[in-house]
């Protein structure tokens, strides 16, 4: 079963279930998906690109709720954090601050990194190596710190 596949169920479950903020979420991640696939010319999205469209929606939440806590909007901060579980359940589990630490120590260290100069290639071998399994604000600043930068 596909990831879209498992999104459609999901949907219908939780409209059977009655679960609004659930249908709700999932409703709009699937109007995402949606026009995802329209741009790319597809009938049915590949796994990679329904997670793309997921990274998208939940730094989207992830900035709603830094947003809504700094206005002291307490009531759409628990509807943003509730919908951003909702999202992150979709994704395969992310690597723990250590791991993401070990790994851009790896890759400092085969690459020969020393200055932030090197920052966007270090990066980009990280983020390959993670497969989008941790979150790129952890990843910048583990790599900042690392190659001596301001984080």
């Amino acid at each position: 079963m596909s990831l879209e596949e498992k999104i459609a169920a999901d949907y219908k479950e939780s409209m059977k279930a009655r679960d609004g903020l659930r249908t709700q979420a999932i409703s709009f991640l699937r109007s995402e998906l949606k026009y995802c696939a329209i741009d790319k010319k597809k009938e049915k999205l590949e796994d990679a690109d329904v997670a793309q469209v997921l990274k998208k929606l939940i730094k989207q939440r992830q900035d709603s709720i830094e947003q809504f806590t700094k206005g002291q909007r307490m009531d759409l901060v628990e509807k943003e954090k509730a919908e951003l579980a909702i999202l992150k359940a979709y994704l395969p589990q992310e690597l723990g601050a250590d791991e993401v630490a070990k790994i851009v120590d790896e890759v400092v260290a085969a690459a020969g990194a020393l200055t932030m100069k090197d920052m966007g290639r270090v990066m980009k071998e990280v983020i390959a190596k993670t497969q989008g399994r941790a979150d790129s604000k952890l990843t910048s600043e583990l790599v900042r710190k690392k190659l001596g930068g301001s984080a």
